[in-house]
């Protein structure tokens, strides 16, 4: 394999870039947009995704940067009452070894720029959206071996791959904001990531070293949009975000009622579908699989395809056959990860008797059976 092109600069697009690039293959990155600007807010890096970042170089430029949390905890959106816990800091390192870390997105990305500036192999083009093959060849004077869509939910690549899958709404909204550690409530712990569950809808809210601020997300039941990804979140959204909270404990409602220029993010998934053409294309991130965050592994999971990716399709097997195998490898891979943030998402909404129930069984657990629970999700050693 001599060459790549992929389209989308976004987590998943820059780490293909760098995974290829330790092949010693050359890519082009293909960006739409003129300037590359974060979006979203804060990312949990789990160990499965920091493992993968640790192999490419990027880890180490990372570590002043991110922050480790001591724990991730569980509370009661209700009472504050924690619920459970697990000593992530800890066991990140010793049992599943690397660590878990949240971090700004644009920081993540920054890093990833600049690793890339000094990467020959790599050419980063922006504002040079991506129809089809000829563009390619336009921009790039060759015809690529491998062309890759990493352009997320609202994917264009995706319609050059036959029986691919669909954008469909989840059923659920996210209110995101990042608030400064120096205005931030005291239930906030800075060393920790937290998740407060409630009847249907959780916050998770956990420290951003590189911004001095914790990034704040609030998940409930809300109504689709149609199509658009991010929004300033108005007077309407914000009354809807009062309402779903209105049996919160009061310190709860008043962060969310004070919270500074939150944004609105409809969430929505892809259906199950094809990733890839058999030939010579092949989706990979949020353009083939996004989900709902309630596993926290979105951005894991576009780590994991990039890397596994590359190593793949330059193991010698003939591409049409790599292709296959990385398909229903990853696609094993991640249904399970999703089936988990199902599990995830009844479990943290749960009401009534369930709740109690959840509740009991929880306090029961020693970190031991919650950490093995764990195993077989942040212990993954993506191959490459």
């Amino acid at each position: 394999m001599n060459s790549v092109a992929i389209v989308g600069a976004g987590v998943a697009g820059l780490v293909s870039a760098l995974a290829f690039a330790r092949k010693g293959v050359a890519s082009t990155v293909f960006e739409r947009t003129a300037t590359l600007l974060e979006t979203g807010a804060g990312l949990q890096l789990s160990p499965n995704a920091t493992y993968v970042l640790d192999r490419l170089g990027v880890a180490d430029r990372l570590k002043d940067l991110w922050r480790e949390p001591d724990n991730i905890c569980l509370v009661s959106g209700q009472t504050l009452a924690p619920i459970t816990s697990i000593s992530t800091k800890k066991i990140a390192i010793e049992r599943w070894g690397s660590p878990y870390a949240s971090l700004h997105r644009a920081t993540l990305q920054k890093v990833l720029l600049q690793v890339i500036e000094a990467e020959p192999l790599i050419t980063l083009k922006l504002d040079a959206g991506i129809k089809d093959d000829a563009d390619v060849e336009a921009l790039t004077g060759v015809e690529p071996d491998l062309t890759i869509g990493a352009d997320g939910v609202w994917s264009k690549f995706r319609s050059r791959i036959p029986h691919a899958g669909k954008p469909e709404f989840s059923g659920m909204v996210a209110w995101r904001f990042i608030i400064p550690e120096r205005d931030a409530p005291s239930f906030l712990n800075p060393r920790n990531v937290t998740a407060f569950v409630g009847p249907r809808a959780h916050i998770v809210a956990y420290p951003l070293k590189d911004a001095g601020a914790f990034n704040v997300v609030a998940l409930s039941m809300g109504k689709n949009p149609g199509e658009t990804w991010a929004a300033e979140c108005n007077p309407g959204h914000r009354s809807e975000m009062t309402a779903q909270f209105a049996s919160w404990h009061r310190d709860i409602r008043t962060l969310l009622a004070y919270a500074p220029k939150p944004t609105w993010w409809p969430l929505f998934g892809v259906t199950d579908g094809r990733w890839t053409d058999g030939q010579s294309n092949v989706l990979i991130g949020d353009a083939a699989h996004a989900m709902t965050p309630f596993a926290a592994q979105g951005a894991a999971m576009a780590i994991e395809d990039a890397y596994e990716l590359a190593g793949i399709v330059t193991s010698g097997v003939a591409l049409p056959d790599a292709l296959a195998f990385f398909e229903h490898h990853r696609q094993t891979r991640v249904s399970r990860v999703r089936s988990r943030g199902s599990f995830n998402k009844f479990a943290y909404h749960a009401r009534g008797p369930i709740r109690l129930a959840r509740d009991l069984v929880l306090k029961m657990r020693s970190a031991n059976q919650v950490a093995a629970d764990l195993d077989w999700l942040y212990g993954y050693k993506a191959p490459g």
